[in-house]
């Protein structure tokens, strides 16, 4: 289910008919996943799923991104091919400025986002749909137990780290959804899709 942090939102930015969902979550929390999942249901109903743009092979990224390099990242920055940039955990992460043009015919764009970047993001798009991706701590254990990459005590850093993320607001005076994706990623998806029909009539909510 989806929790509703409820607050008004005005201000400048772009004014665009379809609605950027930004997709924020911990690590672990199934990001990549719910995009994958999500992607032929939002073109049924007229959506896109945008790759963002990361300074490391795609190989290595863990999810369907550009890989380049950090010199052609700042190229890229500074030819203005990016609608949104922000640099974290070493890395450099990039929007392409393609998702204007889509939000501008009416569709609605899911990205993977910055909680950090929320804040510039919503200058930009005022209306933007903000989303956290959640999971409960015995639900992201197993996952990660099944998974095998990290020791225990990595396993309960991790989980430590989880908390923290969802237990913070990551913008005290905006709109934040919190999305469960601790049972089946179809109901996930459900839920995201109901988010959008939600957020664009509020006196249902």
């Amino acid at each position: 289910m989806a929790d509703l942090l409820v607050a008004d939102r005005t201000g400048g930015g772009f004014r665009m008919d379809g609605r950027l969902i930004y997709l924020m979550g911990p690590s672990g929390s199934g990001k990549d996943s719910l995009i994958e999942a999500a992607r032929q249901p939002l073109r049924s109903i007229n959506g896109e799923v945008v790759r963002r743009v990361i300074t490391r092979s795609a190989e290595s990224v863990g999810e369907d991104a550009i890989g380049v390099s950090r010199e052609e990242f700042e190229q890229r920055r500074d030819k203005g091919d990016f609608a949104l940039s922000w640099h974290a955990h070493g890395l450099d992460y990039g929007i392409p400025v393609q998702i204007d043009h889509w939000l501008e015919e009416g569709r609605h764009v899911l990205v993977n986002g910055s909680r950090g970047h929320l804040a510039e993001a919503l200058q930009r798009y005022p209306t933007l749909l903000p989303v956290l991706l959640t999971v409960q701590d015995e639900v992201l254990r197993e996952r990660l137990m099944k998974r095998g990459r990290e020791s225990l005590a990595e396993i309960e850093a991790r989980l430590r780290r989880n908390r923290l993320f969802t237990a913070e607001d990551p913008l005290g005076d905006s709109q934040i959804y919190r999305l469960d994706n601790s049972g089946e990623i179809a109901v996930t998806v459900a839920n995201l899709l109901k988010l959008l029909n939600v957020s664009a009539e509020p006196d249902r909510i």
